[in-house]
């Protein structure tokens, strides 16, 4: 467990970031920037194309999560046997990291879908207007929950990785493999000062005595 994995966990992180970073702007900054456009013919193609040049990049920076994601897991595997708590973060990270992948994947065909629509009149990427074609209304309505969908449950994944983090300090270790081997199950974390405490009593009766 004191091994290093450096490139794991950087194309792990790395990858998460471009995900999480990178829906967030694109449903603030590319939606929100095109519904400012004057000529509402032209606000969808124009988000239509930045969401297209983003999209290999996007799917790169998964596939590093994904990569990192499963080469940590093995690593890991160990610690996710013996310490209590680490299995359990393991499976919601699993169920936050397949939601995630769902959602991105499902907007991503509706978004390929409003590309070939070609140019109709709407109020913003995910906002029709009373001219807009009932199948591309209902496109930008499903698309408008789903862009704050990715960076929730993405966002969620950067939360429940700091807290694995937390797992891996080595009193936790401790007292997670004491949980799971059904001995002691609560450690005090302040049990490194009683000790000290201890050992310094015993040494002044010592003094005291001699």
């Amino acid at each position: 467990m004191s091994e290093r994995h450096t490139a794991l966990r950087s194309m792990h992180d790395l990858g998460l970031a471009a995900w999480f970073g990178g829906s967030l702007m694109g449903a603030l900054g590319v939606n929100g920037a095109a519904a400012r456009i004057s000529d509402s013919t032209q606000r969808l193609p124009i988000a239509s194309a930045g969401w297209s040049r983003w999209t290999p990049v996007n799917a790169a920076a998964i596939g590093a999560h994904l990569a990192g994601a499963v080469g940590e897991l093995a690593t890991e595997s160990p610690r996710v046997a013996s310490q209590r708590g680490v299995g359990k973060a393991s499976a919601v990270k699993t169920a936050l990291t397949i939601g995630a992948l769902a959602v991105t994947g499902y907007s991503r065909l509706l978004g390929m879908r409003l590309e070939k629509a070609g140019n109709p009149p709407v109020q913003g990427t995910t906002e029709p207007n009373y001219q807009t074609p009932s199948d591309v209304a209902s496109c930008q309505r499903q698309m408008k929950l789903l862009q704050w969908a990715v960076p929730a449950l993405t966002g969620a994944l950067v939360v429940v990785t700091s807290y694995m983090g937390e797992q891996q300090k080595p009193g936790e270790v401790f007292r997670g493999m004491l949980g799971r081997a059904g001995g002691i199950r609560s450690v005090p974390s302040s049990i490194g000062k009683l000790a000290a405490m201890g050992t310094a009593t015993r040494q002044r009766r010592m003094a005291m005595a001699g």
